[in-house]
């Protein structure tokens, strides 16, 4: 392929998470329109009948599972397999505050089912850093695993918020007044959209270095000037 030497050293990278976050988004969009789940087009739905003791579904608790993997598998990654980037330290807080918000939800589901949302909450709006030359690449069904795709916006500043947001903070009141671990869990999801917000603001640096002709080649602006490519 002709790969530079620092390009061939960030390709297992990029193809590993190119590849998890390809399988992991169709898993999520198989759960959220072709399954009888109606979290998509009626996001308040998970807080509908709540009552403790209510088990995980199966195909949720493999959603749990993948996601909890990767994300573990991804702090240590990151730290010291990845190249090391400007904004590797918000992806190390990424990283650990998604792997917090997954494997809670999924301890506390059994005394509240409809954490189901905020794990895939997670999986939909936590951008991470992605492959190559791309400012970040998503994982999630709210969001598509495709270098600066232009629905990115969209599916993490437009729909996250719309749909996970709105149903964990707001419509989770009125269902549930008393509802558990209301603050622990919103706090987290905030925190990924401040960052979904910080990543995005990357995406418009890069679009504008390209329009103004500061960049001659594609190359990713998180990388220091003189790359490091190990911690």
């Amino acid at each position: 392929c002709n790969l530079q030497p620092k390009d061939a050293a960030k390709m297992p990278e990029s193809a590993w998470k190119l590849l998890f976050y390809t399988l992991s988004w169709s898993y999520g969009i198989y759960l959220l329109f072709f399954t009888d789940y109606p979290f998509f087009y009626d996001p308040p739905s998970v807080f509908y009948d709540w009552k403790k003791g209510m088990d995980v579904p199966t195909d949720i608790a493999i959603a749990y599972l993948l996601q909890c993997s990767f994300y573990g598998h991804s702090i240590y990654a990151t730290a010291y397999m990845d190249t090391w980037r400007k904004d590797s330290v918000v992806m190390l807080l990424h990283h650990v505050v998604t792997l917090t918000l997954i494997a809670f939800s999924y301890a506390f589901s059994r005394a509240w089912r409809a954490r189901g949302l905020p794990g895939a909450g997670a999986r939909a709006g936590g951008g991470c850093a992605g492959s190559g030359a791309s400012p970040g690449i998503p994982v999630g069904p709210f969001n598509p695993p495709c270098s600066l795709c232009p629905g990115r916006f969209w599916f993490r500043l437009y729909w996250f918020p719309l749909k996970v947001l709105y149903a964990t903070c707001y419509s989770s009141l009125q269902s549930v007044p008393n509802i558990p671990f209301y603050f622990f869990f919103n706090a987290l999801l905030l925190v990924l959209t401040l960052m979904n917000i910080y990543w995005f603001l990357y995406i418009v640096l890069f679009v504008a270095k390209v329009l103004m002709g500061q960049m001659k080649e594609v190359n990713d602006v998180r990388e220091y000037d003189v790359e490091v490519s190990k911690k």
